[in-house]
């Protein structure tokens, strides 16, 4: 038997190897720009009691978790079903620009940062939590759902009768086609709306974040652990209690809890003055938008909030952006035969399993909050948790599509590390450029929102203009967190389709971290 690569031998106009050692050298350019300081005050003494703290988890508030449990799973159903909802209503008409344009403005911006301004108008209540995943989950599921149904059967569409209306040959000839492709995918998006919703907790709502924040604060290391605990059991026992027959009973339960929870009152007419009002740019408040005087004061404020909190805040998130994506890369080229029985053995690839299942399980925004705890709030927590989370779900698939290989090696194919170096590692090569390239956009994001634990990133210039109730200032700082993302996303395409790797889309990427 033959040996047959993976990767077909689409034309490249940039050399793999090359662009790799070119963002390694930028990744280390960055070192001695970033802050990578420990300022902790007993970094050692933390960890020795998070670590007895994981050795014996207590459970003592057990009404306080199981109530924190529902919020969650009940936040992530609605809010999932939502976006899907929407998502699918868009999907037959994401390829006209408007629409298009729409679903990337949303999707660009994270759940947080969409909690963070909705809060101005809903407060803390279910309709934020819901609308904080439904919006950005919403453009996401309408790129998808129109991808699959692009490139699903076109026979029943086409033998439809004439006249058959929009509304029809979608529900009765494009949708069935992909159903189960659809539904496994919405399925995945319920994983990820899991970790958002616990991650809506930092924020106040009364998710598994807000306990894990008030328990680290009070330095009870043991319910720190009960809270890890029953939020890995929810994400790891999500494919055995979800059943789409289930569904409508689980919305229904959902609502109702939500409907139950008491929230803090919010004054009437808040919509109409955040849109009025609060996010109207000041010197546009009032002033005569005939006058050029008006228009030059827009410009000096517009100015200062780019060149003193925008362009540092973005230079900020770049790097640690930056250096993120090559460890995430260092861990995931490392990590993937861990998982791989030929590489590692049974044994060894099920411990593999069970670390890369918490790295890429655990939110980066989590897994960030408690290495500040450790670290103190620099840059380093955040590349460490983007790193680690980004590179244990690049190794998971590129674990995954090794297993795959293994039937196409030859009989006399060598075994452990030189099978590793010389036959699995050039195969894939192509693989893990393109799934860690199609990282980077969602790296920027998450490097922006990490700013929200102290890191001078554009989260934190956002997160200081709204403590400032500057909400205009605000919406400036996430204009260029979106700009950044697109740049970003705009870049990764055509390396990859320089690098010959464009073949496997995001949608390819998404949809093997289903199976």
């Amino acid at each position: 038997m033959t040996s047959t690569p993976l990767d077909a031998a689409p034309p490249r106009r940039l050399s793999r190897v090359g662009v790799a050692l070119l963002f390694v050298a930028l990744a280390l350019a960055a070192i001695p720009f970033a802050d990578l300081s420990i300022s902790g005050h007993d970094p050692w003494r933390v960890v020795s009691l998070m670590a007895a703290g994981l050795l014996s988890p207590d459970f003592s508030a057990l009404e306080s978790l199981a109530h924190a449990g529902a919020a969650t799973v009940s936040f992530a159903l609605v809010g999932v079903a939502c976006g899907a909802g929407a998502g699918l209503a868009l999907a037959p008409f994401y390829r006209l620009r408007l629409v298009r344009g729409l679903c990337v403005a949303v999707r660009a911006i994270h759940e947080l940062f969409w909690a963070l301004v909705l809060m101005q108008v809903f407060g803390i209540s279910a309709t934020t939590g819901i609308l904080a995943l439904a919006l950005p989950y919403a453009g996401i599921f309408a790129k998808v759902f129109s991808e699959y149904m692009e490139e699903g059967d076109r026979r029943p569409a086409e033998a439809m009768p004439p006249g058959a209306s929009v509304l029809s040959v979608f529900f009765y000839a494009r949708v069935p086609p992909v159903a189960r492709e659809l539904g496994v995918y919405t399925l995945y998006r319920l994983e990820c709306g899991m970790r958002s919703s616990a991650v809506l907790g930092f924020i106040g709502l009364p998710t598994l974040g807000f306990q894990l924040d008030t328990f680290f604060r009070q330095g009870h290391y043991g319910a720190v652990a009960a809270v890890l605990i029953l939020y890995y059991f929810l994400i790891a026992t999500i494919r055995l209690w979800m059943r789409w027959r289930l569904s409508p009973l689980y919305l229904g339960a959902a609502l109702w809890y939500l409907a139950g929870l008491s929230w803090p009152p919010m004054g009437s007419g808040a919509l109409w003055r955040f849109l009025g009002h609060d996010i109207v740019p000041a010197p546009l408040r009032g002033g005569a938008l005939g006058d050029a005087a008006t228009w030059e004061r827009f410009g000096s404020w517009l100015l200062d909030i780019v060149v003193g909190q925008g362009l540092p805040g973005l230079f900020a998130t770049m790097l640690v952006a930056q250096m993120a994506l090559v460890l995430a890369g260092l861990v995931a080229i490392l990590a993937f035969p861990l998982i791989v029985p030929q590489l590692t053995g049974r044994i060894g690839s099920a411990f593999g399993h069970l670390g890369l299942v918490v790295g890429r399980s655990t939110p980066e925004y989590m897994l960030a909050y408690i290495l500040v705890q450790v670290f103190g709030p620099s840059m380093l927590p955040a590349v460490v948790a983007l790193g680690l989370h980004n590179g244990a779900i690049v190794a998971h698939l590129l674990g995954r599509q090794t297993e795959g290989l293994h039937g196409r090696l030859r009989v006399d194919a060598p075994r452990g590390l030189n099978l590793y170096a010389f036959e699995v590692l050039p195969r894939i090569y192509g693989s893990f450029l393109a799934l860690l390239f199609y990282r980077w956009e969602i790296i920027v994001r998450e490097s922006a929102i990490l700013g929200l634990l102290g890191v001078a990133t554009l989260g934190f210039y956002v997160d200081l203009a709204i403590g400032e109730i500057r909400l205009d200032r605000a919406m400036v700082l996430l204009a260029l967190t979106v700009a950044a993302t697109l740049c970003v996303d705009g870049v990764s395409r055509r390396l990859r389709a320089g690098l010959g790797i464009a073949s496997l889309s995001s949608r390819a990427a998404t949809a093997r971290e289903t199976t």
